[in-house]
């Protein structure tokens, strides 16, 4: 295994350290397997708190793009962080019987460990849904393109990738069917400025819970005035094909019509680092992911206030799913 398979495994086997009270609240799952190379790889998936599938739930996700580990490593560091305070706070192990975490803590095993954007097929698995963009200049291949796999971007063919497939199953059984449930995938590599996304990245439509945003927003925000993030609708910075959490929330909208389904994706601004240090730009891995010991500290610290917000919200839904 590679340094974040490890992780992973690490963080299961401390699992049965745990007390009985903790140890009953986390159920770690293998998804599937992801054969490459004459190995196979896992994906690995946590599903914490209630057996209600219908309470409250956030949905943690990171590693969809190989290159991108930090939002691998701020995801496990929180889990682990969070599994340790489970075995000393009461009033953390007595809210979770009625709100639930989901994660999947590294989506793409082969693209991270071989070092690939995309995944062992050249898939890049933010543009492999069927989810179609508005019209944009041909040249604008970052957008997703079925051309070759040999380019960046691909979108391959019309046929989920597995790693895909196994997101879709996971999130339709543990988070479509909760009344109101929020996604956070973690990403790098874009900007100066860390951004926090919601749907759409396929158009500049409203959102249809564009509301139900702002009011979460304006409580972060009123909550944590010096927040660090530029919050906005994704097609506000760019339009992609293909977008992952565009189809699960159109698929949820078809499922489960009745219930709120929010996906959020953070992009880490990549391009500060590489203006403090550009030594990274001669790294691949430096594109995309802070180099220097104490940037990387700083960014596994600094989202942690972001995720405990949202588990908040997650036990507070009636204040701020609907107007006052």
């Amino acid at each position: 295994m590679f340094k974040e398979l490890t992780e992973v495994a690490k963080l299961i086997d401390s699992i049965e350290l745990c007390s009985p009270e903790v140890k009953a609240l986390i159920r770690p799952e293998v998804l599937t397997h992801i054969e490459y190379q004459n190995e196979s790889l896992p994906i690995h998936a946590f599903v914490i708190g209630s057996t209600d599938k219908s309470a409250p739930t956030m949905g943690l996700f990171g590693g969809v793009h190989g290159l991108e580990r930090v939002g691998t490593h701020v995801l496990l560091g929180f889990l682990k962080s969070f599994f340790i305070q489970l075995e000393w706070d009461k009033g953390l192990q007595e809210s979770l019987k009625h709100y639930r975490i989901v994660a999947i803590p590294l989506i793409n095993p082969v693209g991270m460990k071989y070092h690939k954007r995309s995944n062992g097929n050249g898939v890049d698995l933010m543009r492999n849904s069927p989810i179609e963009a508005g019209k944009g200049k041909f040249y604008q291949i970052y957008r997703g393109h079925r051309i070759s796999n040999k380019l960046p971007w691909y979108r391959g063919s019309q046929t989920l990738e597995k790693e895909f497939q196994a997101v879709e199953s996971f999130v339709k059984r543990e988070m479509f069917p909760a009344k109101i449930s929020m996604g956070l995938d973690f990403h790098s590599g874009f900007g100066l400025k860390d951004r926090l996304w919601f749907p759409y990245a396929k158009s500049s439509d409203p959102f249809l819970f564009k509301d139900v945003v702002e009011r979460a927003v304006n409580l972060y925000e009123t909550t944590h005035p010096h927040h660090i993030y530029k919050i906005e609708q994704q097609s506000d910075s760019y339009t992609t094909h293909g977008d992952m959490w565009d189809y699960m929330f159109e698929e949820s909208r078809r499922l489960h019509p009745d219930n709120i389904f929010i996906p959020w994706t953070l992009e880490m601004g990549s391009w500060s680092w590489l203006k403090k240090n550009p030594i990274q730009l001669f790294s691949r891995q430096g594109f995309f992911n802070p180099v220097v010991e104490h940037r990387f500290q700083r960014t596994m610290r600094r989202h942690y206030i972001l995720i405990e917000f949202i588990t908040r919200l997650m036990q507070n839904t009636t204040t701020w799913t609907t107007k006052s």
